[in-house]
C-alpha cells in the first residue's frame, strides 16, 4: 500500500474501509476495457497526490474483483464512491471533470487559508514574524470572516511594531467574539504601546511641538520612533523632511532602510514607497 493509492481485493477491503475512519477513501471501480476509466484515473491520482494526509485512492479492478464490485452494488463503470467513517458520503458514476470532483471533495479537504495558517504557525514558532506576516495577510484575504486569523495577524503585527494596524484589526472584532485570545492580544498591544513611548521620544515630541519646522528634530524623532518599531510615524516625519529637502541629513537613507525592514506585503510600506516614487519621479 502506498501513501495515497492502494489496489483493493477481497483480502484487504476491510483494512481499506478501516482507513476511512482517519481519511476520506475514494473507491474507484474501473476496468482497462473502459475508455472512461482510463480518462478518469490520472485525474483522481493527481488529486490524491496533492492531499496524501486527507485522501486515499482505493482502486478496484472489476475484471479481477467482480465479486467485490457486486458487494458494493456497482452497476456501471467508471464508478467512484467516497467513503468516510466506513460509510458512503458521496460519489459519482461516469466521467466527471476535475473541477466537479474537487467541488465534491471540498468539504473533506483543508481550505487554502488553513494551509497558509499552518505555514505561518511554523514560522511563528521560530519567531520569524516577517515571514509569517504575508501568509497571514493572504489567509485573511481568503477568509475575512475568520476571527482567529485576524487575531494571529494582529499579534504578529505587534511583534513587528505595526501597532496601528494591530489596533485596527482588533477594532473589527465584535464584543461576542472577544475571547481569551483577543484579551491576550489586547494586553500585548497595551504593553507595546507603553514600551514605544520612551522618555527620549517624549522629550523630542515636546521639542518638535516647540519648533515644528525643525528638520533636525524631526529626523532625530524619526530615528527614535523606528528604534521602537513605530515605522509609520517615522516614515511620515521623514517624508515631511524630504518634501522640503531631498538631501537633508540621512533622511533619505533612513526612509529607504525602514521600507526595507518592513515585512513583505505590508500596507504601510506600499503606501510610503509610492509616495517616495512620486516625489522622486
Amino acid at each position: 500500500m502506498s501513501q495515497f493509492i492502494v489496489d483493493v481485493s477481497l483480502n484487504n477491503a476491510r483494512e481499506v474501509l478501516d482507513i476511512s475512519m482517519q481519511k476520506l477513501v475514494l473507491f474507484q471501480f474501473w476496468s482497462t476495457r473502459s475508455e472512461g476509466c482510463l480518462q478518469l484515473s490520472p485525474v483522481l491520482e493527481r488529486i490524491v497526490q496533492q492531499y496524501p494526509q486527507q485522501l486515499l485512492l482505493a482502486r478496484v479492478d472489476c475484471d479481477k474483483e467482480p465479486d467485490l464490485a457486486m458487494q458494493f452494488g456497482v452497476q456501471s463503470l467508471p464508478t467512484v464512491m467516497m467513503i468516510k467513517d466506513g460509510k458512503p458520503v458521496d460519489g459519482f458514476a461516469g466521467v466527471e471533470t476535475e473541477q466537479a470532483i474537487r467541488a465534491k471533495l471540498a468539504a473533506y479537504l483543508p481550505k487554502p487559508e488553513d494551509n497558509l495558517l499552518a505555514q505561518a504557525e511554523q514560522l511563528l514558532a521560530a519567531q520569524d514574524y516577517a515571514g509569517a506576516y504575508p501568509l497571514l495577510k493572504e489567509a485573511l484575504a481568503l477568509a475575512p470572516e475568520r476571527v482567529e486569523i485576524k487575531l494571529w495577524l494582529a499579534d504578529t503585527s505587534i511583534s513587528l511594531g505595526q501597532l496601528t494596524q494591530a489596533e485596527n484589526l482588533l477594532g473589527e472584532i465584535k464584543l461576542a467574539q472577544q475571547d481569551s485570545l483577543y484579551k491576550s492580544v489586547v494586553a500585548k498591544l497595551e504593553l507595546a504601546k507603553e514600551a514605544a513611548d520612551t522618555p527620549e521620544i517624549q522629550a523630542l515630541e515636546a521639542a518638535l511641538a516647540a519648533t515644528p519646522d525643525s528638520n533636525e528634530v524631526k529626523e532625530q524623532l524619526a530615528v527614535q520612533y523606528q528604534a521602537v518599531q513605530r515605522s509609520e510615524e517615522a516614515l511620515a516625519l521623514l517624508l515631511s523632511i524630504l518634501l522640503q529637502d531631498l538631501n537633508f541629513g540621512a533622511s533619505k537613507k533612513l526612509y529607504l532602510d525602514i521600507l526595507a525592514a518592513l515585512p513583505k506585503g505590508d500596507a504601510v510600506a506600499s503606501q510610503y514607497r509610492r509616495k517616495l516614487y512620486s516625489l522622486l519621479y
